[in-house]
């Protein structure tokens, strides 16, 4: 049984006349501990792909098996709480909170998990350490660099062990230096297991992954695996 598997999946904005079909008829399946990424140029539907995939959104038609459940029609409530324990999410835009330290930044998805404070302390000192900001974890994100605000929130998206880990253009706002870091930090988490996501516009970074999918105008034109 895949760990992710969607099915004839459309995403339509504006139906009817000048609809704009941002997934259309889409399906893929992704095997637990696999190293996938998806590409596709700006408007490729590949950030619609990433908010499905994520249970940020959700689709217009078709259905979405998640572990072998069927999320497609779940409430809002019913579909944090998954995100909450499944999936780990690393953003362009780091998406840290500026008034907290890094380890508040990393312990803030272990609140609202219901975790109690010294686990909670635990979890993120084990996940700044892991990524190299043991150092660090008193500093607000102004007071770090962009790849260290990076590996911060990738600390507080491996913090709670989730299998999966949702990475949306990881390296886009970094210097090549950090960039292989942060690619450095999620080839680790592969290795351990994890089920990783890439989703990429650049050649380079998707030949990191073991299978590249390749998005072009809503649909998959390409499904490969490396070597």
């Amino acid at each position: 049984m895949p760990l992710i598997e969607i099915k004839d999946v459309y995403k339509i904005y504006n139906p009817g006349e000048n609809e704009v079909r941002a997934l259309d008829g889409v399906s893929l399946c992704i095997e637990r501990g696999e190293f996938v990424a998806i590409i596709g140029q700006s408007g490729s539907g590949k950030s619609t792909m990433m908010n499905m995939l994520g249970l940020l959104d959700e689709c217009s038609s078709g259905s979405y098996f998640l572990d072998g459940h069927d999320v497609s029609h779940l409430s809002d409530d019913e579909l944090s709480e998954i995100r909450n324990k499944q999936i780990g999410f690393i953003f362009q835009g780091f998406n840290l909170i500026p008034s907290l330290t890094a380890q508040a930044n990393v312990e803030l998805p272990l609140i609202y998990r219901g975790m109690r404070r010294e686990e909670r302390a635990r979890l993120a000192a084990e996940a700044l350490e892991r990524v190299g900001l043991a150092n660090r974890a008193g500093h607000r994100p102004a007071q770090m660099s962009g790849g260290q605000q990076q590996r911060a929130a990738i600390a507080r998206a491996v913090a709670a062990r989730p299998p999966i880990i949702l990475a949306d253009e990881p390296t886009g706002n970094l210097d090549s230096r950090s960039g292989l870091e942060v690619m450095r930090i999620l080839h680790e988490l592969h290795g351990e297991g994890r089920t990783v996501i890439l989703i990429t516009h650049d050649n380079e970074i998707a030949a990191e992954a073991q299978r590249v999918v390749k998005i072009h105008d809503g649909k998959i034109v390409e499904d490969r695996l490396r070597g």
